[in-house]
């Protein structure tokens, strides 16, 4: 057997030593470029330059290094192709038998903040090192291609079995590492592409949707047992739920995701649009909130969102704000909620929060402002992209248009209503209220295919406290049933935002029964 060969280019060097002793210990001829070659040397072992190889030299500050026909004529040549061999050999090349390449670290440059230049960027776009992937990927039933560290040893321990030979490597292994070579060029090339468009052409939303993500986690099921299901990370996410860290519990299911993703959504708007409260927190069921509460102390923002609905929060996943106090995790108790996000827990709050089984609590730090942010939805055949973020009404340009006004803490309460309103699904109305120290949702009433039928049902779930409360539709109402039905409930205000052809039935109904109406001009419409 001819002596195997080895090419060596990362930009991540983790373990490269080890892998290139241990080809080195087998008999392998190790190639290299640049930073590795020099990694290499420092351990102390023969490399062999692909300059050297190639019989040209590295140039324009190394863009072109291995872009040669003896590097990629090594690793493309069929072994079984007597005519491909041949040719090899009367061009003086020799076969390469194994390609260990990882990529310049794009996505981590264009994730840099502040943002790094374009031109700093554009070196970042590598060239010679997907290239080699994907000609190694091509013939991998006889080059060996390896994309990450979590690789070598695998390989190793397959080549140590058959003392150095590359066929050692069954073609099983070969395979899946094609396939991950490829899954890793993909994912690269849809992080050029969002990036340069997102500077090059910016628009609302993009021309094209390349999505790329980490390995898949299964999942125990999906929303039902029959149901095969996975969680993916997007590629190189560091933020949201793929960033989350798990306390004990049992594994997350499909619907904990969902309800976790409401929840860290509706939490993150609060942080954007309730600042003026210390604390905010989010009770989730079935994707929608049952209750929301924002105050001055973390206990009391608890109370509040437990209060809205106390009876829909069992099995509930909920979000707060800020690290989970000690005082909390005590009123907390022995409440059976699936899943709950926070910042952090005090030491105490988290070993409160333990003691009952199978909770799963996460930390997510921090819990950032919710922005404008492209969401993907998959339907039959395509797919639908559309901007998502907190609801963007000029609360000074919102108009009181009855003969009742309102003052400036409704205002704020009608900014915390549309807040909670927006992560409702359609049709929803809620009514909301004043605290001691901040304000609440006391009933929900969501997903309903008539608006006054989701009036009923905020009402029943307020009960008494729908008393003085403030009314707060995703839309318009088409007819005045809605806002009488308020009003025989005890609602003193409506916030909707207006535009029905019917506008001033819903006024002159607002005033026949002493109420304040807002018009915000936003729908909020959730589906």
């Amino acid at each position: 057997m001819a002596q195997p060969r080895a090419l060596l280019s990362v930009w991540e060097k983790s373990g490269i030593e080890v892998l290139g002793k241990a080809l080195t210990e087998m008999g392998w001829e190790l190639l290299s470029t640049g930073g590795t070659a020099r990694a290499l040397r420092g351990a102390g072992l023969e490399v062999t330059d692909v300059s050297e190889a190639t019989g040209h030299p590295e140039v324009f500050d190394g863009r072109v290094k291995t872009l040669h026909p003896a590097v990629h004529g090594g690793i493309l040549a069929r072994r079984d192709r007597e005519d491909d061999m041949a040719t090899l050999a009367e061009l003086g090349y020799g076969a390469i038998n194994l390609v260990c390449v990882n990529l310049y670290p794009f996505e981590e440059t264009a994730a840099r903040n502040p943002p790094a230049s374009d031109a700093e960027l554009i070196e970042m776009i590598d060239i010679g090192g997907p290239t080699m992937v994907r000609s190694a990927a091509k013939n991998h039933a006889d080059v060996i291609i390896m994309t990450h560290p979590d690789q070598y040893l695998g390989v190793l321990d397959s080549l140590s079995e058959s003392n150095g030979d590359p066929c050692g490597v069954d073609n099983t292994t070969r395979q899946s590492l094609a396939l991950t070579a490829y899954q890793s060029t993909a994912a690269y090339d849809a992080a050029v592409s969002n990036e340069l468009e997102s500077r090059f052409i910016p628009s609302d939303v993009p021309s094209r949707i390349q999505v790329s993500s980490g390995s898949g986690s299964e999942l125990r099921y999906g929303e039902n047992p029959h149901q095969p299901a996975a969680f993916y990370a997007a590629a190189g996410a560091v933020s949201g739920l793929a960033a989350a860290v798990q306390h004990g519990g049992k594994p997350l299911s499909y619907n904990n995701y969902l309800d976790l993703d409401g929840a860290l959504r509706l939490a993150r708007t609060m942080v954007s649009t309730c600042s003026d409260f210390e604390h905010g927190c989010v009770v989730i069921k079935h994707t929608n909130p049952c209750g929301a509460s924002v105050d001055e102390t973390q206990i009391r923002a608890w109370e509040s969102a437990l209060a809205s609905d106390p009876e829909s929060a069992f099995g509930c996943v909920i979000a707060f704000t800020k690290p989970v106090e000690i005082e909390t995790a005590e009123a907390i108790g022995g409440h059976f909620f699936e899943c709950m996000i926070a910042p952090s827990y005090a030491p105490e709050a988290l070993e409160i929060l333990s003691a009952k089984k199978n909770r799963r609590l996460l930390t997510l730090d921090p819990i950032e402002p919710r922005v404008d942010e492209i969401r993907i939805r998959q339907l039959d055949g395509g797919w639908l992209a559309q901007v998502q973020g907190p609801p963007s009404i000029d609360w000074d340009e919102v108009d009181c248009i009855t003969d009742k006004q309102v003052d400036a803490s409704e205002i704020a309460l009608a900014r915390f209503g549309a807040t909670v309103l927006a992560e409702v699904k359609s049709n929803a109305i809620i009514l909301v209220s004043r605290t001691a120290t901040g304000c609440a949702t006391v009933g929900v009433g969501p997903g309903q295919t008539s608006r006054v039928e989701a009036v009923k049902i905020a009402s029943r779930r307020a009960g008494e406290r729908a008393t003085g409360s403030m009314m707060v539709s995703d839309a318009f109402f088409p007819f005045r049933d809605g806002i009488d039905a308020a009003n025989e409930i005890g609602v003193a205000t409506v916030v909707q935002p207006g535009g029905s052809v019917r506008d001033q039935e819903s006024i002159d109904a607002a005033n026949e029964h002493g109420m304040a109406m807002l018009f915000t001009g936003t729908r909020l419409f959730l589906h």
